[in-house]
């Protein structure tokens, strides 16, 4: 479940990867807004009334399968995640990612025949102190070719010390799972990693493109932002959760036995 440390380690990750300079912001939504972006077997969840939307770009590093090298040009580039939080049939929480962004044409085509929605993208992360900037444009002539414009400035007011960590906070960046439809089967992917250092910050910009394209309306307000340092993550190999029966309405599923 959700919380400042993982609910399980993965002990035979199939990739590591390091998350560097990475931002969460947070959004509210009423939670029938965004179960209408919530695909089969999956619920938005509820927190006192409200759904809560991230996005996240970072800076993707050391993409690899355990003892490998990176492959050609993996070793570092941006990243840009739209974070829903939901519950899975099987009774625990985790994320959908209804958009993803990346900025290696290879490593998009890599995970869309994993089922995910990566979309490639001309994307920028760099952090200079308490200074972040993104840049995510539209790419064009490339397979999957977003259309996505993200340009952010952020700055960091608050060292860890004094950044409140509060349950709901450590619950929506604590995510250990992450869900999946490919080929009429709903997976999960456990993810495991240290927990987060986190810092309250503010944000300038073009913020709001990644959640439109997720086919959200624009938010009401400012989100409210956390700078995160680094973490070291491993995923493990997807299970499968519920699959959608034949001839059924495509929100027809059952689980699954593992």
């Amino acid at each position: 479940m959700s919380g400042p440390v993982p609910d399980a380690p993965v002990r035979f990750p199939l990739t590591v990867q390091a998350w560097e300079d990475l931002t969460f912001l947070h959004w509210a939504y009423p939670p029938e807004v965004v179960q209408q972006i919530v695909p089969a077997g999956l619920t938005a969840q509820d927190d006192d009334g409200v759904a809560w939307v991230g996005v996240s770009p970072f800076r993707m590093a050391d993409v690899r399968v355990p003892g490998l090298p990176p492959p050609p040009r993996w070793s570092a580039f941006g990243e840009l995640n739209v974070r829903v939080y939901v519950r899975g049939p099987d009774g625990r929480d985790g994320i959908w990612f209804p958009l993803l962004l990346a900025a290696r044409p290879t490593f998009v085509a890599a995970l869309r025949t994993a089922g995910l929605r990566y979309r490639t993208a001309h994307g920028e992360a760099s952090g200079d102190g308490p200074v972040r900037r993104y840049s995510f444009l539209p790419a064009t002539g490339v397979p999957w070719g977003s259309a996505v414009t993200f340009d952010a400035t952020i700055d960091v007011t608050h060292p860890p010390d004094a950044t409140p960590r509060t349950p709901l906070l450590d619950s929506l960046t604590g995510r250990w799972g992450a869900y999946h439809w490919r080929a009429g089967v709903l997976w999960r992917t456990p993810v495991a990693h240290e927990p987060w250092t986190l810092m309250a910050a503010t944000a300038a910009g073009e913020l709001t493109g990644p959640l439109a394209a997720a086919g959200l309306p624009l938010p009401d307000g400012a989100p409210v932002v956390h700078a995160a340092g680094t973490v070291h993550a491993r995923l493990g190999a997807p299970r499968p959760v519920a699959v959608r029966r034949p001839g059924q309405a495509a929100r027809r599923w059952h689980l699954t036995s593992g």
